[in-house]
């Protein structure tokens, strides 16, 4: 597989005002950018790649070149440096180092002797830090003993970051030669479950480069790792707990304390546990990890929202809804008691004024004889 340029600095087309910069690791292959300023068919024309103003890198002259006819090419370039032919009618003018050594850092110009004799730099730094390689030295049940190491020019700095990017106190660094390289070596002890990363820097390339490793570690569960996931059927809890021994009791609780549902349980190859609860209200959900010899379970909240109206929300309507219509209907029936009761007073009160019926005339004569 082809090994491209770790990095490669000023993204615009190369020009006389600004320095192309490529940054590569020790042993892997260089591409070095250039292109005339308007781009041209290159096929018939020339262009010479010189190192620190001196030194043949490559030169080409309508099919005549480097690897092919020409002679004058520097030793330290035999049978290393490559063009691109099918590229040169784009204007493309690149090459390629191959099994870059230390000794080809330097700036290399891309000289255009027909074209206005336009020129280009090119800064190229051999040394980037390749990725680190961890080693488990020793290990227990309840530990295990990790051992980083890196190299490059100029030396990285190595750390050791959890999980969570929190750098981790570990041994000092040890300094070694090897093969005529300088080896960086750190160790570190780690006493729960987790995933680690040992990260190389060099600072002065703008380089960062980090190997990873996952330590499970008997009868020491990590803590829950919570996150919120959109199905179709929408938002569901989900909780990781990285493999622990003895296996790990694992609940979605409410902020009440009550177990959800499961929706999903699976353990995973590494003996990771992954469990899903439907979320169906807006609350604060905590994921309580209960293992067997613990003193206290290991937890993690984190906030949901259901779209709606939450239960707070709905009593601040629904209750005062409620006492309103009960003033309503309150008043309604005290309105229809009055009307009831003046309707009974007015009854009465004619009734007491009704007239009393005149006696007979002739009985009562009749009577008084």
């Amino acid at each position: 597989m082809e090994l491209l340029p770790l990095v490669c600095l000023c993204l615009l087309s190369c020009s006389g005002d600004a320095r192309v910069r490529v940054v590569v690791e020790q042993d892997s292959d260089a591409v070095l950018p250039c292109s005339p300023n308007p781009k041209v068919d290159l096929t018939g024309q020339v262009f010479d790649w010189k190192k620190d103003g001196q030194k043949e890198v490559f030169f080409y002259d309508s099919g005549i070149h480097s690897n092919k006819g020409h002679t004058g090419q520097d030793k330290q370039f035999w049978e290393r440096v490559e063009h691109f032919q099918d590229q040169l009618k784009n204007g493309d003018a690149s090459i390629k180092i191959n099994n870059t050594k230390m000794a080809d850092n330097g700036i290399y110009s891309c000289i255009f002797p027909r074209l206005q004799s336009q020129t280009f730099d090119i800064e190229l730094v051999v040394g980037a830090a390749p990725e680190p390689y961890i080693k488990i030295l020793a290990e227990t049940k309840h530990w295990r003993l990790l051992q980083c190491e890196a190299h490059g020019d100029p030396l990285p700095t190595v750390e050791w970051k959890d999980s969570d990017n929190n750098t981790l106190p570990a041994e000092k660094p040890h300094i070694s030669e090897r093969g005529g390289r300088s080896y960086v070596t750190v160790k570190i002890t780690v006493t729960k479950t987790d995933n680690y990363s040992c990260v190389a820097t060099q600072e002065t390339l703008s380089h960062q480069v980090a190997a990873n490793t996952s330590v499970l570690l008997a009868g020491a569960a990590s803590e829950p790792s919570v996150t919120i996931v959109r199905t179709d059927e929408g938002k569901v809890l989900q909780c990781k707990v990285l493999g622990a021994s003895p296996k790990p009791k694992v609940e979605w609780k409410d902020s009440s304390g009550n177990v959800l549902p499961v929706k999903d349980l699976k353990e995973t190859e590494s003996g990771d546990i992954v469990l899903q609860a439907a979320v169906t209200k807006t609350d604060n959900f905590r994921c309580v990890v209960f293992q067997e010899g613990s003193d206290s379970p290991l937890s993690a909240q984190i906030h949901a929202d259901v779209p709606g109206l939450s239960a707070a929300v709905i009593a601040a309507i629904v209750v005062p809804s409620l006492l309103f219509v009960g003033s309503v209907v309150a008043g309604v029936l005290a309105v229809l008691y009055l009307k009831n009761r003046i309707k009974q007073i007015r009854t009465t009160d004619e009734e007491k004024r009704e007239p009393q019926t005149e006696p007979n005339s002739s009985t009562s004569l009749r009577e008084s004889s």
